[in-house]
């Protein structure tokens, strides 16, 4: 019997690629092992040397995009899908709402279609008005339309009506089994000390909430550095309005960071600290914790996914309660902490989303 080929559309590339979506498709295709063929689409501008492995059942379509901000994704995802009609796959896997715009287009051409719904992305505060009104309507055609929809958030599943969870499921983001690193030669080049500095992951965009961790940081004599390791898409002001808050110089920016440079500094870290004023699933905190670090994350639905002490959250947005967490988890420090990540194993996610493949062959047409 063929394999299945699904063509994954709505990210920019895997591997070696910033971003939470990009590396959940990266964790995700290669765990399938076959089951699956997998034809993924990629954004040429984003794709760096690590780009290059080579899969055995992932095929890659690098295609270029426009580079406006708020324009290139969906530009992006309608050349895919031209392509997609004309080589017509047996399932479309569309990742996020934004993308899911054109899930009544592939429909229209016949095609089983899977919608992952990562986050609200009309949440995230750089969107505009107009942008906003485009995401929620892109939102309404990716539930109506799509055959069968993933949630990593099963909170925000729980908003839709019986009609939409029916053909719904959750299925969690995953973290891979984790090895520390004893190195720290980046650690030492960037000017950090092992055990002694404070680490945020993540994309330098608004939602991560950066601002509120760097102005409470600076108000904390006994923390001495922060490192943020993370870079913009485009180009914006927030990273400017980032350095003119560090008044004190106490946080590093490394920008995006991957490979062994990263495992050094989740290794080396004192607390990870989760910031974000939104989230769909945070992939970082799933790693810290694979790391057995110590943390303080903001309150969240997507935080109480992972069933943490009352402790570790702070109030989001809030300086003074992030102060406060980082003072308290500072004061007496913990070098390890266990935590069951049985739940997040990216061989059984992997598992659940062919299953969820399998079903959604067998659905009728709308």
């Amino acid at each position: 019997m063929n394999k299945p080929l699904i063509a994954a559309i709505g990210f920019r590339g895997f591997p070696g690629v910033q971003g939470g979506v990009e590396m959940h498709c990266g964790n995700l295709y290669p765990a399938m092992k076959g089951s699956v063929k997998i034809r993924a689409y990629r954004r040429k501008q984003y794709l760096t040397d690590a780009s290059g492995k080579v899969y055995s059942d992932i095929e890659f379509i690098d295609l270029p995009s426009s580079q406006i901000s708020g324009v290139e994704a969906v530009f992006h995802t309608f050349i895919c899908c031209l392509h997609i009609i004309f080589n017509r796959p047996d399932i479309v896997h569309v990742h996020n709402i934004g993308p899911g715009m054109f899930i009544p287009l592939l429909k229209l051409m016949g095609l089983k279609t899977v919608m992952t719904y990562h986050s609200a992305n009309y949440e995230h505060e750089k969107w505009g008005h107009i942008a906003r009104k485009m995401l929620k309507f892109s939102e309404f055609l990716s539930l109506r339309f799509a055959d069968c929809i993933i949630f990593v958030n099963k909170f925000q599943m729980q908003k839709y009506s019986v009609k939409i969870q029916a053909k719904s499921c959750y299925i969690p983001n995953g973290v891979n089994l984790i090895k520390r690193s004893e190195n720290t030669d980046y650690i030492d080049k960037i000017g950090a000390e092992s055990g002694n500095y404070l680490l945020a992951v993540g994309r330098l965009t608004a939602e991560k909430g950066f601002e509120y961790l760097v102005e409470a940081v600076n108000r904390i004599p006994e923390v001495k550095c922060l490192v943020i390791a993370g870079a913009s898409d485009h180009k914006t002001d927030y990273y400017d309005k980032l350095k003119a808050l560090d008044t004190n110089k106490k946080v590093i920016f490394t920008g995006f960071t991957t490979g062994e440079d990263l495992r050094q500094l989740y290794s080396h870290a004192q607390l990870f600290v989760l910031s974000s004023v939104t989230e769909g699933f945070p992939l970082v905190m799933l790693e810290a914790m694979g790391y057995g670090l110590p943390m303080i994350v903001t309150e969240l639905p997507a935080t109480h996914l992972v069933e943490l002490p009352v402790e570790d959250y702070v109030a989001k947005g809030d300086v003074a309660s992030i102060v406060a967490g980082i003072k308290a988890k500072t004061k007496n420090p913990c070098s390890k902490v266990e935590y069951d990540l049985s739940p997040y194993n990216w061989d059984k996610i992997a598992e659940q989303t062919v299953e969820v493949y399998r079903k959604c062959l067998k659905t009728d047409k709308h």
